[in-house]
């Protein structure tokens, strides 16, 4: 009976985190979302419904290097399949534009499949500049809204550079993301 009791708690527990998650994530809480993930993270790594959520909550609020392990555990469905390959597609991304413009590295001979996340976007913009002379920062205007700009470059705090994405709708700021 006592196992029972502990079984059921366990999986009532876990549909509260989930569930508290999945709220949490439709209120636009993303980094609640994936600091809960984080430290729940062992717990449930098989399951690939929070495995996602997890993934997309830390995309969503720019903590790209966590996508990593739930890139590798996403593999036994379809849909979890298409996950992995869209955020192994944004980290590979990622790391390629910080190498670009840290190390010079020319991007344009690359050709990437592409998303709608806006590190995406910038780093299609930045591999069609080709070999060019470095530049203090580059801007670049949205193909969809001539409205909404793009300003990267980068910063170095006191150990690392890191890349700055600027979203601009005319001259107001939307969003900056930071990745190093």
């Amino acid at each position: 009976m006592k196992i029972l009791l502990i079984l059921l708690f366990s999986i009532s527990l876990f549909a509260d985190i989930k569930q508290n998650m999945l709220s949490l994530y439709q209120n636009k809480k993303y980094e609640n979302v994936c600091r809960i993930g984080f430290d729940n993270f062992k717990k449930y790594k098989k399951d690939e419904e929070f495995v996602s959520l997890y993934a997309f909550a830390c995309l969503n609020s720019d903590y790209i290097d966590r996508l990593a392990i739930p890139i590798a555990m996403l593999k036994f469905s379809p849909e979890a399949r298409a996950n992995s390959a869209y955020f192994s597609v944004i980290l590979m991304q990622k790391k390629l534009l910080y190498h670009a413009l840290v190390d010079n590295y020319d991007l344009s001979s690359l050709n990437l499949p592409t998303t709608d996340y806006v590190l995406s976007k910038v780093f299609d913009f930045y591999a069609k500049l080709g070999v060019h002379e470095r530049m203090d920062f580059y801007l670049f205007e949205d193909e969809k809204d001539s409205k909404l700009t793009y300003k990267l470059y980068l910063t170095k705090d006191t150990k690392l550079k890191k890349v700055v994405i600027e979203e601009f709708y005319d001259t107001k700021t939307l969003q900056r993301h930071i990745y190093w």
